[in-house]
């Protein structure tokens, strides 16, 4: 190769900081499921963060009497319009809820980046296990059920008692995000990150969301063993 040659060769780019991340400071988050402990939870987190948020139900009554509760300019609506106003659309409805609260709101979640943080799980005596769905996981559940959505999974791991408790300033815990566009990942570590104390982690693609939901089986036995609210950290990132 010539001198010339060498100089005709583009530089190879620097690799990207996988830790700049988007601002999302200005997004609104709709929290479908925003009455019940996760839901409420996670409302309450981001707004106390700066984040306008709209809490969905299936009685927009019920959900305007939540948001009232929760305060820090929340609001509170039906689940088609809290999707319909929302930038950002997190589904926190029960297990046995989950396809049919979706399926009745695809168009209204069109064009929308969806995350998904519902966890299959059964319980019986011995205590909570997983349950595989069909489609692999909630979260591709999810993805087959919304094909005009960018569907992402996070926030499996949080604790609902410490979401919510007004005397609690940082939630000590890793958030694992999984997506298939990096930057639709990215959109959803920032949003984590506007929580003091948590932090989101890319996990991988949408095909290794089962292990994740799965895991709060276990951090269940771990919080019944210890009277705990177990979280999760990833080490060495």
């Amino acid at each position: 190769m010539t001198s010339t040659d060498s100089a005709q060769t583009p530089a190879k780019a620097p690799a990207k900081d996988p830790w700049d991340l988007p601002d999302v400071s200005g997004l609104v988050v709709g929290v479908l499921g925003g009455t019940g402990p996760q839901g409420k939870g996670l409302a309450h987190r981001l707004a106390r963060a700066g984040q306008k948020v709209i809490i969905g139900s299936r009685a927009a009554g019920r959900a305007r009497e939540a948001a009232g509760e929760l305060g820090h300019g929340i609001e509170g609506a039906d689940n088609a319009e809290c999707a319909r106003r929302s930038d950002i659309v997190i589904v926190a409805v029960p297990w046995e809820g989950h396809a049919e609260t979706l399926r009745a709101l695809r168009e209204d979640l069109a064009g929308k980046l969806v995350v998904d943080c519902v966890n299959p799980l059964g319980f019986d005596k011995k205590g909570a296990y997983a349950l595989k769905p069909e489609e692999g996981s909630a979260a591709e559940q999810a993805a087959a059920l919304l094909p005009d959505s960018r569907v992402t999974a996070a926030f499996h791991h949080l604790s609902a008692v410490l979401l919510q408790d007004p005397e609690i300033e940082e939630i000590d815990t890793d958030v694992m995000v999984l997506g298939e566009a990096r930057a639709d990942v990215e959109i959803v570590q920032a949003l984590a990150g506007r929580i003091p104390g948590m932090r989101g982690v890319f996990a991988g693609r949408l095909r290794n969301a089962h292990q994740v939901e799965s895991l709060v089986a276990n951090l269940i036995s771990v919080n019944r063993r210890y009277k705990a609210h177990a979280g999760l950290r990833v080490t060495d990132v």
